[in-house]
């Protein structure tokens, strides 16, 4: 128990050691009125990201590799039908009925394929949406006090002070105001 205990307090004051040495670097920066933000860096190791960003680029990859075996299936029973009907193993009239039944299936396959890609490119949008939208509101919370006067995508840099970064601090809001939003949607609504 004493472990326990010692082990939360350790825990405890390296968070709160951790918020000091945030506010005191915002601090230091506020003096410059200008810093920069790792924009990539945020999104990619936002928690919005590890959960939700993860299980979308999943589902995304595993439907692309579901068309690609069903085209090559399809490719295949059409290469099989011509060297049957090509070996006279089928009749003529019987390779065209096989021939137009492997066209609608590739028809109704690619309407499918194409209603499956729309629907994961309108979620990826959402997705984006949803990150920008953290991200905008994280750092008009950090520059709340108007103390930046500029704040910068770090991918435009060639060259710049480190002191000047505010990914961390950044980012700590992005997963702050996520774990907000996920709380708030999961709340009940009172009636």
């Amino acid at each position: 128990m004493a472990l326990a205990l010692a082990v939360g307090c350790k825990n405890a004051n390296s968070e709160n050691a951790a918020v000091a040495d945030e506010n005191q670097q915002t601090t230091e920066l506020n003096a410059t009125g200008v810093a920069y933000v790792q924009v990539e860096q945020v999104l990619a190791e936002s928690e919005i990201f590890k959960t939700e960003g993860v299980a979308l680029r999943d589902k995304t990859e595993k439907a692309q590799k579901s068309w690609v075996q069903k085209e090559q299936r399809l490719q295949n029973e059409i290469v099989q039908l011509q060297e049957k009907y090509q070996k006279g193993l089928i009749t003529t009239r019987d390779a065209q009925e096989k021939e137009q039944e492997l066209q609608r299936r590739a028809a109704n396959y690619q309407t499918s394929a194409q209603n499956e890609a729309k629907t994961l490119e309108e979620e990826n949008i959402v997705f984006q949406n949803r990150m920008n939208d953290l991200l905008g509101r994280a750092i008009q919370e950090i520059n709340a006090d108007g103390a930046y006067k500029m704040i910068v995508n770090a991918s435009a840099l060639l060259d710049a002070d480190e002191s000047l970064d505010i990914t961390a601090v950044v980012l700590a809001k992005v997963n702050e105001l996520y774990k907000q939003d996920k709380e708030g949607a999961s709340a009940p609504k009172a009636e």
